[in-house]
């Protein structure tokens, strides 16, 4: 006598596999699926006197794209993060490296613990520790009016530099350990195949070992650009709000302007420019790692 259809199907492996990630599934359609809707839906709602009037209309994009405030902050944001993220992968990709080939096995786990200490402590404490020191009065300052290295204190604060300088330090972490697991999981003997060909170090590194961590590179490049041009805090406290960025935008909408249906527009807006820029830049990755091989 053949098993029932239902007995069937609790004995194959898709349905098992299914039952397993279900958890998780409902997880991430609750707090992720869930909310982005509700985002994408109020976009395309009319905005009342506090109140959202539930119509159909595209009028917040129009509304969003042909202001000019909002293209500028908009461009800001990824210039910002562009600069946060490639300060970031250059400074991380070195560190990454001598913890993968030079130092000995037993000491890259404490390598690995003392990158994440930052960690420990909130990310607004963190931001406000780069407060204090870019401060007119800060440490940097300091130190420099004291060796007479300047007569006035420089001005460090409300700038697009200290911006990235502070996000850079808060993401570092998030940069090193990808490509430090990317460099782990390349195989020794290509490199030294490499130099028993005649090939220098230099070039063994850039056909060889470059290619083969792009994988990590590519992973610190989206971890560390996505969630910088979506950084709130740092550009209302390091910046004074004179420089806001596209989240300090939605926030004002959201909040102080109630206007949830724009900030939703914007919000969606900036999620698809986040969108297009990972794509292309994933597209042009695999063209190059077609011409290396």
């Amino acid at each position: 006598m053949s098993d029932s259809p239902l007995k069937r199907l609790r004995n194959s492996e898709a349905f098992n596999g299914y039952v397993m990630i279900s958890p998780t599934l409902v997880y991430a359609v609750l707090m992720l699926a869930a909310p982005l809707a509700m985002i994408v839906a109020y976009s395309f709602f009319k905005d009342g006197y506090l109140e959202v009037i539930h119509e159909f209309t595209v009028e917040n994009y129009v509304q969003a794209w042909s202001d000019p405030i909002f293209r500028t902050i908009l461009l800001r944001s990824v210039i910002v993060s562009a600069l946060v993220t490639l300060t970031t992968v250059v400074l991380a990709f070195p560190i990454a490296y001598f913890i993968s080939f030079v130092l000995p096995p037993s000491k890259k786990s404490l390598w690995l613990f003392l990158i994440t200490i930052p960690f420990w402590t909130s990310y607004l404490i963190r931001v406000f520790q780069w407060k204090v020191i870019l401060n007119f009065n800060g440490v940097i300052n300091s130190i420099l009016t004291g060796l007479g290295i300047v007569d006035q204190p420089l001005q460090m604060l409300n700038s697009v530099g200290a911006i990235a300088i502070t996000l850079a330090h808060a993401y570092a972490p998030f940069a090193i350990l990808p490509i430090f697991v990317s460099l782990e999981k390349i195989d020794r003997s290509f490199l030294e195949a490499g130099q028993d060909l005649g090939e220098s170090r230099f070039m063994t590194f850039w056909r060889v070992t470059l290619p083969l961590a792009m994988p990590g590179v590519i992973g610190a490049v989206m971890i560390v650009f996505i969630p910088t041009i979506g950084d709130y805090v740092t550009p209302e406290l390091i910046g004074g709000g004179k420089l806001p960025m596209v989240a300090n935008m939605i926030q004002q909408n959201m909040l102080k302007i109630d206007n949830k249906p724009l900030g939703s527009a914007i919000a969606v807006s900036a999620m698809l420019v986040v969108a297009a820029i990972a794509l292309v830049f994933l597209f042009l990755n695999r063209r190059f790692l077609k011409v290396q091989k």
